[in-house]
């Protein structure tokens, strides 16, 4: 058994059994590339049956002294733990050398969050009585309401809309579709900018089926948006570092303090791991503390009356 035949049935295992995106799939594959070069290097004639935990800690300190970041080499071991339960799978090994191998821990980034006010400013910050008001407006109010990467945002289609109901079919990471809320302010701009912008201006072919047009009647640019957020933010008056991952940050946190579902949450922001949705659980000490307070049954004083 070879590296170069394993690799191609690993390949072909992703795509048909754990339908990963062709990006993700072809980063795996590479990284099992990465370690069979790794033991070329090091004169280590060895096929991926004879690879044991010490030659891939030895792999693991060699990326470390490379300079890899550390979520470089936290997707690396995902890979290279996926290729050998693929081969475990297929009764090519009977053990798992990496059942043992740990991930670096991860710093995670905080991003910056805005209060429900700041939100309230970049919104009415929007002038509608520009060419472009009505849809920059409905723009950040889906935003702010369905807690949207700004890739789906961009891609949402009029086919996919069920404001009638409340809700939009979103197509997020790994072309995974799932159905999202949608709050009532929200589809009222939607609606007004469909209506009085969208229906009025011409649609380039090919692009007849997509929400948001810039004026060349083209689907935006995750650029634009970028832009749109921005020039929201400083007519807001706001100094913090404001994007469109702010308001699907600030989207989730606002529903966590307000006693939402963790699970919930996860569903709308479409994670897969509970532990992604958690990066979101921005919550300050007071908060957590009149939770504890309100909710934990030895935290009331006993009624001596």
């Amino acid at each position: 058994m070879d590296w170069k035949s394993t690799i191609k049935g690993f390949g072909s295992f992703l795509l048909l059994e754990r339908s990963l995106s062709p990006n993700t799939r072809e980063a795996y594959v590479r990284d099992i590339g990465k370690l069979a070069a790794f033991l070329h290097l090091r004169q280590l004639d060895l096929n991926p049956t004879q690879v044991e935990l010490s030659h891939l800690t030895d792999f693991l300190q060699w990326l470390n002294e490379l300079g890899f970041a550390k979520r470089s080499q936290a997707r690396l071991i995902s890979g290279i733990k996926a290729y050998y339960r693929y081969l475990l799978i297929e009764d090519l090994i009977a053990t798992d050398p990496t059942e043992l191998l740990e991930s670096p821990r991860l710093d995670r980034d905080i991003p910056e969050v805005l209060s429900f006010e700041e939100i309230q400013a970049m919104l009415e910050s929007v002038d509608l009585s520009q060419p472009q008001g009505h849809r920059n407006r409905a723009i950040l109010e889906t935003l702010y309401a369905c807690g949207l990467r700004v890739s789906e945002l961009v891609d949402l289609r009029l086919s996919n809309l069920y404001l009638d109901i409340g809700f939009v079919k979103v197509t997020g990471k790994g072309d995974k579709e799932r159905l999202v809320p949608i709050g009532d302010e929200a589809v009222k701009y939607i609606q007004l900018y469909s209506e009085y912008v969208r229906q009025r201006q011409p649609v380039a072919r090919g692009h007849e089926n997509f929400l948001f047009l810039n004026r060349r009647g083209k689907k935006l640019t995750r650029v634009m948006v970028f832009l749109i957020v921005k020039q929201a933010a400083e007519a807001a008056n706001i100094e913090k570092t404001v994007s469109p991952h702010t308001f699907r940050h600030s989207f989730a946190t606002h529903l966590i303090e307000g006693g939402a579902d963790l699970r919930a949450v996860q569903e709308m922001l479409g994670h897969e791991s509970i532990l992604t949705t958690e990066i979101y659980t921005h919550l300050n000490t007071d908060y957590l503390r009149d939770t504890l307070l309100a909710f934990h049954p030895r935290s009331h004083k006993p009624n001596n009356s």
